[in-house]
């Protein structure tokens, strides 16, 4: 029998998804099941998981976004973005469910999708570039840096591939014309390596307009290291 849907954001003692075979063990191990607030045992967790390559353990993580405690959650996103750094096949196609918590009222939920979503573009570029206009909403609406650090490493990622390079490579000039200043050597640093003869222009004049504003020596310098 089908699941039913159920909305990707429930608060403590609201109806939410539930199995009678929820994870427990992987679930056991979080930061929230032992009374930890740092992020070490989900660190953990995660070295764990990558060294026995345990698919197994990670679709359960996958289910346990799901759960009814937010923290859980929480720990749960966590621990799969930093499965996806050491390991991104571990977690790749799981593309469809790291979109939809896009939509999550649970910030941490947001930005920690798009943070996994970085970490597996260039092994599923084509549904990564499906959800482009979604990306590109929540980093320019969600208020969170991190989430748009992320989106700009997707659209990197995208832009160094010749099939996406036309359509990223304005995009990812534009959220460097537009981006805070302490963000803009870091993107440009990011975009420097992927940009081509065809958008270099484009890129440099953006460069030089914001170097106008740039107060910090250290983003100064950065950028200069680039255009070298």
């Amino acid at each position: 029998m089908a699941q039913p849907s159920i909305a990707l954001e429930c608060d403590a003692g609201e109806t939410a998804f539930e199995r009678e075979d929820e994870p427990v063990t992987v679930l056991n191990k979080l930061a929230t099941s032992l009374n930890r607030r740092d992020e070490v045992p989900n660190q953990e967790l995660a070295r764990q998981i990558v060294r026995d390559n345990d698919a197994g353990a990670v679709k359960d993580l996958i289910t346990a976004l799901h759960h009814q405690d937010r923290a859980i959650r929480s720990d749960c996103i966590k621990t799969l973005y930093e499965i996806g750094e050491m390991k991104p096949d571990l977690i790749a196609k799981y593309h469809r469910e790291f979109g939809a918590l896009l939509a999550a009222r649970h910030p941490r939920l947001v930005w920690g999708a798009m943070m996994a979503l970085d970490t597996i573009t260039t092994i599923e570029p084509r549904k990564i570039y499906g959800m482009l206009s979604k990306i590109l909403e929540v980093a320019d609406t969600s208020g969170s840096v991190i989430a748009r650090d992320h989106a700009v490493g997707i659209l990197a990622k995208l832009a160094a591939l010749d099939r996406y390079k036309r359509d990223c490579l304005p995009l990812l000039i534009e959220q460097i014309a537009g981006c805070p200043d302490t963000q803009f050597a870091m993107y440009v640093e990011k975009a420097g390596p992927v940009i081509d003869v065809h958008h270099q222009t484009r890129f440099l004049n953006v460069i030089e307009a914001r170097m106008q504003t740039i107060e910090r020596e250290s983003q100064k310098k950065r950028v200069a290291k680039v255009l070298k």
